[in-house]
């Protein structure tokens, strides 16, 4: 009796050291990841950071008759959906390439954070140079009321989800392209040339996909509608691009009646463009973008494109130095000269 006795002791403090070890060891792993993600985080903002002052630039491009840009042309759009506050290079390079080649046009920057932090644009001193540029708090509940994703945003917004930023993203284009039509860019563009003689359009990914970083819709569209309404419908918050990517080639499909996208460039007054135009090179081929190229080669590439995406959530926090002749760097030489100066001054 007593060695049973003496057994179960050694047992249960046995049981009590393997509960501590393993606790001690979930502890640290749960502080060498937080270190890790807090130290990333900050090395990023040092790495693409901006200072808080910049002096204008020279040469700013303005609107040529009343100084400001017209009200009536096509709005562009570009939107953060998460709360960060403090762009990086490439958001910058964005919104000015898109400002450099529509300079008639409101280029209108939505951000979340405007929305709930009580912020000056003291970070914003290189854009605010740009008069056709507007800063706007994005309201989501105002932005999706009257549309069928209200609904959906008022039970998600309390509930955990895997990629609810990107969804955010995904519900605000559809509902700026529904209720203000107009265009909608990805914060991770370059703009080449002109987009306003592009409406009812959206780009091909590949040739099994669409892709709605670039949208430029007529307000009140049936098939912005269409895509709202699958949004709601066929929602999965665990499927990375449920909402994005294979909602619009899901809703093309229907809209046009077709199985592949081979054998459609559009109908019923939507038009899909080639890959070429938005999408040069594929998510695959990311780091191509950090690759030395000859300008030649460039030119070559991007006859035919419009604006270049280049893939953010998979080259964030590649390092490139501005001396060199890698393919971003020469984008960011010609189409956003401003940002280019003050990444290579930070270097």
């Amino acid at each position: 009796m007593c060695e049973v006795l003496k057994l179960s002791r050694s047992l249960a403090n046995h049981k009590v050291w393997v509960v501590f070890v393993f606790t001690c060891k979930f502890v640290s792993i749960a502080i060498f990841f937080y270190w890790r993600i807090t130290q990333d985080a900050k090395d990023k903002t040092r790495l693409y950071g901006l200072p808080e002052e910049f002096q204008c630039p020279l040469f700013v491009p303005s609107p040529s008759s009343s100084g400001r840009p017209s009200q009536s042309a096509k709005n562009v759009y570009l939107v953060e959906t998460s709360e960060q506050m403090k762009p990086n290079f490439l958001f910058m390079c964005s919104v000015e390439s898109a400002a450099r080649v529509h300079p008639e046009t409101r280029i209108i920057v939505l951000m979340n954070g405007f929305a709930k932090h009580n912020f000056t644009l003291r970070f914003y001193s290189l854009l605010r140079c740009f008069t056709n540029i507007e800063f706007k708090p994005l309201d989501m509940k105002d932005l999706l009321v009257d549309t069928p994703l209200a609904d959906w945003y008022a039970v998600a917004q309390h509930r955990w989800e895997p990629y609810f930023v990107h969804i955010l993203s995904d519900a605000c284009r559809l509902a700026i392209m529904w209720k203000f039509g107009g265009i909608y860019l990805d914060t991770d563009f370059i703009v080449l040339k002109s987009l306003m003689n592009l409406t009812n359009v959206l780009g091909t990914q590949s040739k099994y996909t669409l892709n709605g970083a670039f949208l430029s819709f007529e307000s009140r569209h049936r098939f912005i509608e269409h895509c709202m309404q699958d949004f709601v419908a066929n929602y999965n918050r665990w499927i990375w691009g449920h909402q994005g990517p294979q909602l619009f080639t899901r809703v093309f499909k229907k809209w046009c009646s077709i199985r592949s996208l081979r054998s459609s460039k559009g109908c019923r007054g939507i038009t899909v463009l080639p890959q070429e135009a938005f999408y040069p090179i594929r998510w695959q081929d990311w780091r191509k973008y950090f690759e030395v190229i000859k300008p030649s080669e460039r030119s070559k590439l991007f006859k035919n494109t419009y604006a270049v995406h280049v893939w953010n959530k998979k080259s964030q926090g590649t390092r490139i130095e501005m001396t060199s002749k890698a393919l971003l760097a020469q984008l960011q030489f010609y189409y956003c000269p401003s940002t280019y100066e003050l990444m290579k001054n930070s270097q």
